[in-house]
C-alpha cells in the first residue's frame, strides 16, 4: 500500500495546459457570468491551480452586448473615470454603455475586478476575447462550448 503524499505539488508555467472555452452570453447575468468567466481564466477549476502562475483557460464570449443586470442596476449603476483635471469625474451608467459602441465593457470591467491586479491579472485577461455579436475569429482553436444558463436556474435571466 502505497502512502499518500502530504506535499502540494505547484507547477511550473510551462506545464499549464490552457484550453478553449466557448460562452454564449444572451440572456445571462452579469454578476454570475463574470464570476465563472474569472475562476476559468485564474484555473482556480483545476486541481493543479498554483495561485502565482498563469494557469487559466482561454475564454471566448460571445453575445456580449445582450447580458442582463437583475433589478434596476441597469439605471442605478454608474461607471466611474476621471479626466486628471480637478473636478473632472466622469460617470455613465450601464444601461448607456450596453447601449454604447462598446457594449461588450461592461463584462470586461466585471471581470477585470475579479481577477488580481498586477501583472498576472493582466496576462490572464489577455487570455479573455469578447465580442459583441455571434461572429469570433478563434474557430480554428475549436473552443469547447459552456452552457452556463444550465449551471444554475438564476444565472440566466427569466423573461
Amino acid at each position: 500500500m502505497k502512502a499518500l503524499s502530504k506535499t502540494t505539488r505547484s507547477i511550473k508555467p510551462a506545464e499549464v495546459e490552457k484550453k478553449w472555452h466557448l460562452i454564449d452570453a444572451e440572456g445571462l447575468v452579469v454578476g454570475r457570468l463574470a464570476v465563472i468567466v474569472a475562476n476559468l481564466l485564474r484555473g482556480k477549476h483545476k486541481p493543479s491551480f498554483t495561485p502565482h502562475v498563469d494557469c487559466g483557460d482561454h475564454v471566448v464570449v460571445i453575445n456580449a452586448d445582450k447580458v442582463h443586470f437583475t433589478g434596476n442596476k441597469l439605471k442605478d449603476k454608474h461607471y466611474y473615470k476621471h479626466t486628471g483635471y480637478p473636478g473632472g469625474i466622469k460617470d455613465v451608467t450601464a444601461g448607456k454603455v450596453l447601449e454604447g459602441r462598446f457594449p461588450e465593457r461592461v463584462l470586461e470591467k466585471a471581470v477585470e475586478r475579479m481577477v488580481p491586479r498586477g501583472p498576472l491579472g493582466r496576462a490572464q485577461m489577455r487570455a479573455l476575447h469578447l465580442y459583441a455579436g455571434t461572429e469570433h475569429p478563434h474557430a480554428g482553436t475549436q473552443p469547447q462550448p459552456l452552457d452556463v444558463a444550465s449551471m444554475n436556474r438564476k444565472n440566466k435571466v427569466a423573461k
